[in-house]
């Protein structure tokens, strides 16, 4: 992600689909659905983000860390 919070850490601490810890319980579900569904969730914060889809991909912004695109 890039913006205000560009020191956003590697290792995410919730789940950027369902929004729960991250490091608690199963998220192979969430894995394979963030394959063809764009974040909800900011990682780092939990804040549920504003997400645009487009023909083109998607983007999802977090007021705190900034947006995240698709590749």
């Amino acid at each position: 992600m890039t913006g205000k919070g560009d020191a956003v850490t590697a290792a995410a601490l919730w789940c950027d689909r369902c929004g729960e810890r991250a490091a608690e319980g199963d998220h192979s579900a969430c894995a394979a659905a963030r394959r063809l569904e764009p974040p909800r969730y900011c990682p780092a914060c939990r804040r549920r983000m504003k997400v645009q889809v487009l023909p083109a991909g998607w983007s999802a912004t977090c007021v705190e860390h900034g947006t995240a695109r698709s590749g």
